[in-house]
Formats: structure tokens, sequence, C-alpha cells
């Protein structure tokens, strides 16, 4: 299906033409500096916060300058997802590909969390948590690494889905568990007038059908905050994107037209299928 949009005010974003911080930079060094920025600031409040807000005696001055150092110095272990990670991973990218400098920093602070969840069994259990919590980071950081570089050099238009459910947003919530029940989408275009007005995912149909019932209509329960891609936006960042504000279907445009959508899934199968040719050349090129 094809919606023109040009009567509509929506956001177009055409990913990599904007200027502004929304990620960690890649650049190893713009890397470095942002991720030693964020422990200097815990000093930094520290030192203002006792100076300006508490106007605190000398021993509680050195007290929350204490506090805040302390609060650095946890972020600069040097493990994910930790400044200290970032900055870890920062040192390394300036010798090693980046991909590759996500491994090694990874598996470094894996190693620190084994030990802290090996120390917390005997010094303090929090250790544990702490450990823990490394490790689930490290592992998501050198997956969404890896997956962005398979996705390099490719655009949205490589991962296009041509074919994809709408509905309209007057329908009943029954007509969306429907279309859940009766299909393999997930996630579907919500439309008003032949225009994208919104997405609804399956758990905004399950959490409106327990909360307001199968005869609710579709647009009181859509999520309205959604944006449009252009069919040449790089895919890695428009993944990255999707990733950032947690939405899992895009509306795709080609000259102010809808032509298609970008869904997470469709994504990921795209990344597996590009996974498996690159094993498949690389053990060829092998035997």
């Amino acid at each position: 299906k094809k919606y023109n949009v040009k009567t509509k005010d929506i956001t177009i974003l055409p990913i990599g033409g904007v200027a502004r911080l929304e990620k960690i930079p890649e650049k190893p060094k713009e890397e470095l500096v942002v991720a030693i920025a964020g422990p200097l600031v815990n000093v930094a409040l520290a030192l203002v916060t006792a100076m300006f807000i508490t106007f605190p005696e000398a021993n509680e001055l050195t007290d929350l300058v204490s506090e805040g150092i302390t609060a650095s110095n946890f972020f600069l272990i040097p493990a994910f997802p930790m400044d200290g990670g970032r900055i870890l991973r920062a040192l390394l990218a300036m010798r090693f590909e980046r991909s590759r400098a996500t491994k090694i920093a990874a598996r470094i602070g894996q190693l620190l969390a084994i030990g802290f969840v090996f120390i917390g069994f005997y010094v303090n259990p929090f250790l544990i948590f702490i450990g823990l919590f490394i490790l689930l980071g490290a592992q998501a950081e050198v997956q969404f690494t890896e997956s962005k570089a398979l996705l390099a050099g490719y655009t949205v238009q490589d991962a296009l889905m041509q074919q994809y459910q709408s509905i309209d947003s007057g329908e009943l919530i029954k007509t969306a568990v429907a279309f859940l029940l009766n299909g393999q989408s997930k996630f579907f275009l919500i439309t008003e007038n032949s225009l994208p007005v919104g997405t609804l995912s399956r758990d905004e149909i399950i959490k409106a059908l327990s909360t307001k019932g199968e005869n609710e209509v579709v647009r009181n329960v859509m999520n309205k905050d959604f944006i449009f891609l252009e069919v040449d936006s790089p895919l890695e960042e428009a993944f990255e994107k999707m990733q950032q504000q947690k939405t899992s279907l895009i509306p795709v445009v080609k000259n102010e037209l809808i032509v298609g959508a970008l869904d997470m899934e469709n994504i990921l199968e795209f990344i597996m299928v590009k996974n498996a040719k690159e094993k498949n050349i690389a053990k060829r090129i092998n035997n």
C-alpha cells in the first residue's frame, strides 16, 4: 500500500543528516571524551551541591565530595554498561576495529563480573548483583555492536516490508485481536483516511483488552508517538534509532509516499540471513 503523506504533519527522519547527541559517538576520541565526562559530572555536582545548596561544614563538604568520587569510581569500572567499559572500548578502538574492540572490552568486563560474583558470596552480596548486571550489560553491548556491523552498508530499502498489516483507527480492539490471532503480524500500522496515524503492538493490544475491553476503539489505545524513515536511510542507524525509541514498526517513505514499513523482527531476520551467508562463505574459503 502507498499512502500520500503530503497533507499530514509528520516527522520524516532522514537518519544521519542531523547533528545531535542522541547516542555515544563511534569515533574513539569522541567516545572517550563523552565517557569520561559522565563520572566527572558526578564530582562537579557534588561540589556544586555542597557549596551552593547545603552550605555544609568542612567535614560535610569532604563527605559529599568523597561520595561523588566514589560514584565516579564505580562508573569507571572497565566494564559495560558503565562508562569505564566505554572508555576501555574507546582506547582499544584506537588500535582495533570497533566490533573487535567491543568484544575485548566486554570479555574483560565479564571476567571482572565473575570476580564480583565470587567475592560477593564471601564479602558483600550486593557485589553479586553488580556482577550479574555487568555480565548482562556486556553481552547486550556485544550483540548490539555486532548487529550494527552486519547492517553497515545497507539501507532501509534492503529490509523493507512491502506487505504489512494495517488497521483503521476506528476499528475495535476485538478486530485487532482477530488480526493478531489469524496471522503472523505482531505489530500493526494504524491508519485514518488512508493516512498513517499510529502503531499498535501485540503487548498494547493485550493491555487494552485487559484494561478497557474488546469494544474499545483502536485510536484510543494506539501509539501516536511514531516517526517516518526515508527509504535510503542507513539501515544500521535505523536499527539503532528503533532500539533507542523502543519501537518495533516504523512507516517508510519515498518522495512523501508510504512505500512500506520497517519491522524490528524483519531486521533481526535480515541479520540472521546475512550472518548465515557470511559463515557459509567463510566455510568454503577454509575448505
